[in-house]
């Protein structure tokens, strides 16, 4: 039985991923402490609930086709998962005016991102690797409009700043995600499901599961390995635990406040100074009634300045929920603007497409996660132009007793919640195999 202080294994980050693990070692019978850093559980996952008594959520929100991992986690928790809603192709927008999806500019933009499709699956050549996305855009696109829709279309799915993220890094990421059609996608791509009880319904039962042995408010400020005996661990209000393994969980960037003895190999600081975490701002407005099905539908991609995509994540004989996404550095621009100004701004661009009663939605919520002090960005982290080491799935060596998870380090779906739930459950097979390892050898 775990005391307050002391396990057998440290997780640090109570995510998706690392509450994942800590289940996992659990139902075999393995003492864990999960600390977090944050006041609540869930990490990436964040949810809430409208006036309409519906659920939404701020963070990770959709099952993916295929995703059974995440699938089956939220069966498991009594969730109810149904099929986004959608026409097919999204309507275009730009300048208040709807754009032909056989424009010059749309078949242009088309032809671009096919051409990055095809060189992820044969050859992506190196020499990418120092050109950024934006400096490509600007050289290689003729037409303006083509050039705003890629840019919208690269930073929705990736949360990049394409003035850091290389032409390679994105061509690598397409390969690794099963291609553009996947991760653009709704029917049968990475937009395919949504859970009617939002997605924390899968984190609060893993968390429930745990009980006490999450420990929130609990920033970790070093990680301290004692040979082969185990590992202290610190927090910031001065508590020390200790373990015979830890998990970190906590991505890249976000470790620079943790400090590692003895230190992290130098791929490892590499790791840590030549990512960032992706830039994005999500907001969800709540109506009595889906009343845009009656018309062109919720789903836009809108190339005005800020440009953002809308999604409709309304479930089936719920209340009307718009999904806005606002990525990369578009979305900074939100920061100086109040609450009421983003909202206002962001639904404003739909009201010649949708009329009046999109600008009176009965509720709004938002999240900006580039400014959350914990989780540091999202959907997740990638590399810098100029380095490989961010490359998807990201290292997960164990070093010694250290044990590393999270969405990035997946070796399928990185990135995505399925990804998250399988980095979970591989290093916890891994520390599980370590230390019933260590106990055979003890006995012998």
């Amino acid at each position: 039985m775990a005391q307050d202080n002391r396990a057998q294994v440290i997780v640090i980050g109570a995510g998706l991923s690392g509450l994942t693990a800590a289940s996992e070692l659990y139902r075999q019978g393995i003492d864990v402490i999960v600390l977090e850093a944050s006041s609540n559980v869930g990490g990436r996952v964040n949810s809430a609930n409208t006036k309409l008594g519906s659920h939404l959520d701020l963070g990770g929100q959709w099952i993916g086709h295929g995703h059974h991992r995440i699938a089956a986690l939220v069966g498991k928790a009594g969730g109810t998962i149904y099929q986004t809603y959608s026409r097919g192709l999204p309507t275009i927008v730009r300048e208040g005016r709807t754009v032909s999806i056989f424009s010059p500019s749309v078949l242009l933009a088309v032809v671009y991102l096919s051409f990055l499709e095809f060189a992820s699956r044969l050859c992506v050549p190196r020499r990418w690797i120092t050109v950024t996305l934006d400096k490509a855009i600007t050289t290689w696109v003729p037409l303006d409009m083509a050039r705003e829709l890629l840019c919208l279309l690269i930073q929705i799915s990736s949360t990049s700043e394409l003035s850091l993220y290389s032409v390679y890094s994105f061509a690598r990421s397409i390969r690794v995600s099963g291609g553009l059609l996947a991760m653009l996608g709704t029917h049968g791509g990475a937009q395919d499901s949504l859970v009617v009880e939002s997605m924390s319904i899968a984190t609060s039962m893993l968390a429930s599961e745990l009980s006490h042995r999450v420990m929130a408010n609990m920033p970790v400020t070093s990680v301290s390995q004692n040979g082969t005996d185990g590992v202290t661990v610190r927090t910031e209000s001065g508590r020390e635990f200790h373990g015979r393994k830890v998990i970190v969980t906590v991505p890249p960037p976000m470790l620079k406040s943790i400090t590692f003895d003895p230190p992290m190999p130098a791929y490892r600081k590499a790791l840590q100074e030549n990512t960032r975490m992706g830039v994005v701002y999500k907001a969800i407005a709540v109506y009595e009634e889906p009343f845009w099905r009656e018309g062109l539908g919720g789903e836009f991609l809108v190339l005005d300045d800020p440009g953002f995509g809308v999604f409709d994540s309304s479930s089936p004989d719920g209340p009307g929920h718009l999904c806005f996404l606002v990525a990369g550095t578009p979305a900074r621009q939100l920061d100086t603007l109040d609450s009421n100004s983003r909202r206002d701004l962001l639904l404003s661009r739909l009201l010649p497409h949708l009329g009046n009663r999109v600008m009176q939605p009965v509720d709004w919520h938002e999240k900006a996660w580039h400014s959350d002090e914990y989780c540091g960005g999202g959907y997740l982290a990638y590399p810098i132009a100029g380095t490989s080491e961010g490359l998807l799935p990201m290292p997960h060596e164990p070093i010694n007793n250290l044990h590393w998870a999270g969405t990035e380090t997946a070796q399928e779906h990185p990135g995505y919640l399925e990804g998250a739930v399988q980095s979970g459950e591989r290093a916890a097979c891994e520390v599980a195999h370590a230390l019933r390892g260590a106990q055979t050898i003890e006995h012998n």
